[in-house]
């Protein structure tokens, strides 16, 4: 849609395009993109701290993170120190005031376990060759996005060394944790 309604030259000339798209379709209802942007991003940021905190407690299920995360709020049903513990992440990310900061660390952290898994599901369909997989796909996929992920954190390294320092460092910190805990 915004290619229909902007020019090449208005979308790169645009710190937010979404607006601009708004201002020229909606006119003097333009207001309502930035309330709609910002409605989809409280929705995404949502749906992920539930996401997340219901892989936490699995983890301390399964024994893979510390017996405390598995608890369960009786009511609701809800992995409170889960949730818990989300928060105090969330406010400890809240300590940079540069968001690119952030940006540039958390997608290197992520992007690095990503590269590290898809590693794993290639390792083992070279050295396991016949197991039975529920879902099997053509390996050009899995190696073409190994080799993307490889991309995304191999890039980071040379142009951010200080905040994948800082990345590293925060998994880092959690290694202790994990065996003093599990």
């Amino acid at each position: 849609a915004y290619f229909t309604v902007l020019s090449p030259t208005e979308l790169l000339a645009s710190n937010a395009v979404a607006v601009s798209f708004g201002q020229r379709l909606l006119g003097s209802m333009s207001w309502i993109m930035p309330l709609f942007v910002a409605c989809s991003t409280f929705g995404a940021v949502n749906g992920g701290i539930f996401a997340s905190s219901r892989l936490f407690f699995v983890g301390a299920r399964n024994g893979h993170m510390p017996k405390l995360m598995a608890f369960l709020n009786i009511t609701h049903l809800t992995p409170v120190p889960c949730l818990v513990i989300l928060g105090l992440i969330t406010l400890s990310m809240l300590t940079t005031s540069n968001v690119f900061v952030l940006i540039n660390f958390a997608s290197f952290v992520e992007s690095a376990f990503i590269t590290m898994s898809v590693a794993g599901l290639l390792y083992l369909r070279w050295k396991e060759p016949n197991r039975h997989r529920p879902i099997k796909v053509n390996i050009l996929l899995p190696v073409t996005f190994f080799v993307l992920c490889s991309v995304l954190v191999c890039v980071p390294i040379f142009t951010q060394p200080k905040d994948v320092g800082f990345g590293l460092a925060i998994v880092a910190a959690g290694i202790p944790v994990y065996f003093l805990f599990c």
